[in-house]
């Protein structure tokens, strides 16, 4: 995720490639299939009027009723005059998360043939794609703009989870969804946002950036506390023992999380002295171990720990202590 650009009022703000990590699961609604394998079909009209109507119902905020005339993995196909519309799974309400591949395609296919009140959350022309979102059509007409315009950068904003998934979670903010990447979530490793976060859970959150023109919102739960990187080099010092616990072990070594969102690296040359086939056999996850810091590099969001050297003889050699391998302590 990139956060170079600044937004005008001061803020961070996001790039199209965090956009577009969010939209990766979705991406194949370009090939529409119908549940049974064939290719749904639009109504005979005029092109350029639908797009006109689309991008009006989009200005005005206003829902409409649609049906569903098929489905792939990333969603629903709707039938828009001689529009195809899609309205992602992540858009759907009360759509279960946990599914299998099969279990997902399966509960997409049941709703084949439905009728649903949908809103446009995103419409361009020029690369034929118009989006609906059946959450978004939960609030009243124009809501959405209203709250556009109160939101800026920077700002803390309370929501209701809505939908958790792979790549984050959404937030209702009361007429928009914004979104919790996965990598806002924590400044700890995260396996999955619900390991954090669940539906219809009240958060408060940072909006780290807002696009009126494609009414989307950027939020961030992790910047709600202090990066703990940022005065890493203040808090520790070389030679200094920590304690904490194994999080992850590697070919190259094994990750130590000190605190909520601090992980060091204990670099296979650091872990103990002689011979051994893997990092797994010296330790394994969720081991709790004394470690020397031995490097570090705050810009970097770098720790270097050793292992070995706390459990050298008192009497033996300790070498130098900025000498040691390090890899990003969050790659």
């Amino acid at each position: 995720m990139s956060l170079n650009r600044q937004s005008e009022s001061g803020g961070p703000s996001l790039d199209e490639g965090w956009w577009a990590a969010v939209l990766q699961e979705e991406e194949d609604h370009y090939t529409p299939k119908r549940a049974n394998g064939r290719t749904p079909t639009t109504a005979a009209g005029d092109p350029v009027a639908d797009w006109q109507a689309a991008r009006q119902l989009y200005e005005v905020d206003e829902p409409i009723q649609l049906d569903v005339v098929g489905c792939n993995r990333g969603g629903l196909l709707v039938g828009f005059h001689s529009l195809q519309g899609f309205v992602p799974a992540s858009h759907v309400v009360d759509f279960p998360n946990q599914l299998s591949e099969d279990e997902r395609m399966l509960a997409l296919s049941r709703k084949v043939g439905m009728r649903l009140n949908l809103k446009v959350i995103e419409y361009d022309p020029a690369k034929g794609r118009v989006v609906f979102s059946e959450r978004a059509a939960q609030a009243g007409p124009g809501s959405r703009q209203a709250v556009l315009s109160r939101l800026r950068p920077g700002s803390v904003v309370t929501g209701n989870v809505t939908n958790v998934c792979d790549f984050g979670a959404f937030v209702d903010l009361g007429g928009i969804e914004g979104l919790i990447h996965v990598s806002e979530v924590s400044w700890s490793r995260v396996g999955h946002p619900r390991d954090v976060l669940n539906c219809n859970q009240s958060v408060q959150v940072t909006v780290l950036s807002v696009d009126p023109d494609q009414s989307r919102v950027a939020l961030s739960l992790k910047r709600m506390r202090p990066d703990p990187w940022a005065n890493v080099e203040q808090r520790f010092q070389l030679g200094q023992v920590v304690e904490g616990t194994i999080t992850n072990v590697v070919n190259f070594g094994a990750f130590v999380g000190i605190e909520e969102g601090l992980e060091g690296l204990v670099h296979v040359s650091e872990l103990a002295d002689g011979h051994f086939l893997h990092p797994r056999n010296v330790v394994r996850e969720g081991d709790r171990v004394r470690a020397c810091v031995v490097s570090i590099d705050g810009p970097g969001r770098r720790l270097g720990l050793s292992l070995r050297r706390l459990n050298r003889p008192a009497d033996a050699p300790q070498g130098d202590l900025a000498a040691s391998g390090q890899v990003a302590a969050n790659p």
